[in-house]
């Protein structure tokens, strides 16, 4: 009985003992109360641009009747050209399948939006996020541009690289040198992917912001600190459209 009982202390003194796995960033938080924020990106055949962006301006409203549209935004700079993107917001799963049924049968929404765009489009790719746990979506002060930097970590998740990547989104947000709009956890999609929504009031203006952040201690050596965890980086420079509710 007494080797029982100092084995079940040393165990017990062990688990007390070990290190335990923690991350303000994991997503926890905001999958149990269930929103999720669907990423949609269309490739649009070159000459149909414009078409595709009319359709869209006078029939958007058939589709915002279903679900709520968080910004839409052409692609200006940043990888392949003629194509537009767009956030959408569910409760959860299940409300997201009830959109998709209830799309299926709006005849209005088929023919006048869906039918005549599905002639225009290359190429569609649709992710599923989660809001980190710090980050409350922000809506900016007034009409700017927008930029969507998506960074790949290393295999492991946010609690092998969440707080590093946090201190370097903050260093940027205490410094002023441009403004949060959300960070988002890929979820369904590429894992251990990040996206990082930013606001600026000019392409200018996001341009000095930029070169002012390279100077400045604080930024570079947090930034140093997270790209320890990085495998590569894309960012995409943004429009917002005229039917987007973030201008």
């Amino acid at each position: 009985m007494l080797v029982l009982r100092s084995g079940l202390t040393r165990a017990l003194a062990a688990r007390t003992l070990a290190p335990q796995v923690c991350s303000s960033f994991a997503t926890g938080p905001r999958q149990y109360d269930g929103t999720l924020y669907e990423f949609r990106t269309y490739y649009l055949k070159p000459s149909k641009m414009n078409e595709f962006l009319e359709n869209t301006k006078k029939n958007i409203h058939l589709r915002t009747a279903h679900s709520e549209l968080v910004g839409y935004w052409s692609v200006e700079f940043g990888g392949r050209m003629n194509k537009v993107f767009h956030i959408w917001k569910y409760d959860n799963f299940a409300h997201r399948t009830e959109v998709r049924k209830a799309l299926a049968k709006d005849k209005e929404w088929q023919e006048q939006y869906l039918i005549p765009n599905l002639a225009l489009i290359d190429k569609q790719e649709s992710e599923i996020t989660y809001l980190v746990p710090w980050c409350k979506p922000e809506k900016p002060p007034k009409e700017g541009i927008y930029e969507l930097a998506t960074f790949q970590m290393k295999p492991g998740g946010p609690a092998l690289w969440g707080d590093p990547f946090k201190r370097a989104v903050h260093a940027h947000i205490n410094r002023g040198y441009t403004k949060l709009v959300g960070v988002f956890h890929a979820e369904y999609g590429v894992l251990n992917r990040v996206h990082v929504l930013w606001w600026n009031e000019s392409a200018d203006s996001r341009a000095a912001g930029r070169h002012q952040s390279h100077e400045d201690p604080r930024v570079v050596a947090a930034v140093r600190e997270s790209v320890n965890y990085l495998v590569s980086q894309q960012n995409m420079f943004l429009i917002p459209t005229p039917f987007s509710p973030l201008k």
